[in-house]
């Protein structure tokens, strides 16, 4: 016996099987998998090339009204007119003396037809808070002239109602790809008394010599 109990204990190894994994025991390592986030990707995200929004037309508020571009009308003014500077909408401007007061002669170029020869009278015609005209009353109102070889429209329109009467007369003239407008507005005995020097400012006008 005392021999035996110095002897070293003998290390047993036994091999005990696997248990097969139950439905009950794969569950909620199931739902842990689905819990941990995706492992990260070492690439960044393409962007679209033409992202939500990009090509969304702009709204009035944000956007500037476009101008035309291109070949430019040119025309003589009477030496009394003073040329004021030129703005982002407009081409040019004058000042025209009319006794007491004074005239804004306004030229203007937009893309295109701009809505119209019925429209583009009607929107004057708004301004003078005048009703608007259908499209058979609008060309009775038409002058057309012919101009070095340009299509000359000229427009009139009185609001006897106001106080003082208000008058505007215009001009439109398509050229290129654009129309131009030519625009007095005032009281009608001022505007009256400026049409004949208007009249002979739009004989003048002619296409800008091309450049070589």
């Amino acid at each position: 016996m005392l021999l035996t109990g110095c002897r070293e204990p003998k290390v047993v190894e036994y091999r005990i099987p696997k248990e097969k994994e139950t439905a009950a025991d794969a569950m909620p390592r199931a739902a842990a998998a689905a819990a941990s986030p995706a492992p990260a990707s070492n690439s960044a995200p393409v962007s679209s090339p033409n992202p939500p929004g990009a090509n969304a037309p702009a709204t009035m508020s944000n956007s500037a009204v476009e101008t035309a571009t291109g070949a430019d009308l040119v025309w003589t003014a009477p030496a009394t007119w003073t040329s004021k500077p030129a703005s982002a909408m407009r081409k040019a401007s004058f000042s025209i003396p009319a006794g007491d007061t004074a005239l804004d002669l306004a030229i203007t170029a937009f893309p295109g037809a701009v809505g119209g020869e019925v429209a583009n009278v009607n929107r004057w015609r708004s301004q003078l808070q005048l009703a608007p005209l259908s499209e058979a009353d609008v060309a009775s109102t038409f002058e057309r002239l012919n101009v070095h070889g340009l299509s000359v429209t000229i427009v009139a329109a009185t609001n006897p109602a106001s106080s003082p009467p208000q008058r505007i007369l215009g001009a439109m003239i398509p050229f290129g790809r654009a129309t131009w407008f030519f625009k007095l507005m005032g009281p009608a005995d001022v505007v009256n008394q400026t049409e004949p020097a208007f009249r002979e400012f739009l004989q003048s006008v002619k296409a800008a010599p091309s450049t070589p």
